[in-house]
């Protein structure tokens, strides 16, 4: 996420801290309108390879 935050901050011209409020905002917002996908992009935010595939979380709300 910090390389999220970080280039946001520079593409912007903003500072960190707003960088990293902005982020924050646009996941929380995701995730109240695709909430199955929650833990997904926080683990792909994250660098986690675990959890980050939205195919996944598709299939396991499916249950397939």
């Amino acid at each position: 996420m910090e390389e999220l935050i970080k280039k946001v901050s520079e593409k912007a011209g903003i500072s960190g801290d707003q960088a990293k409020t902005a982020v924050s905002s646009v996941i929380e917002f995701i995730k109240g309108k695709v909430p199955m996908l929650g833990d997904q992009i926080q683990g792909l935010l994250s660098g986690g390879g675990e959890g980050a595939s939205p195919v996944d979380a598709l299939k396991k709300k499916f249950g397939f």
